[in-house]
C-alpha cells in the first residue's frame, strides 16, 4: 500500500464531505446521501484487493 492511496482517500473525503454540506445546505439531501455513497464506493474499490491480500496473507499464515 502506498502513500498515494492514503492521500487519494482523504482527498475524496474533503471533496465528498464539502459537496454534501453545500447539498444539504441547498435543501437536496437525496444528492447528498448518493454523493456520499459514491464516494464511499469509490474508496472501497480502491481498497478491496488490499484487504483480499489480507485475507489470504491470513489464510496462509494459518494454514487453513
Amino acid at each position: 500500500m502506498t502513500i498515494n492511496l492514503i492521500f487519494k482517500i482523504a482527498a475524496v473525503g474533503i471533496l465528498v464531505s464539502i459537496l454534501s454540506q453545500v447539498l444539504k445546505h441547498s435543501g437536496r439531501e437525496e444528492q447528498a446521501f448518493l454523493t456520499s455513497f459514491a464516494g464511499l464506493i469509490l474508496v472501497l474499490s480502491w481498497v478491496l484487493p488490499y484487504i483480499y491480500d489480507l485475507f489470504l496473507s491470513i489464510k496462509q499464515l494459518f494454514s487453513l
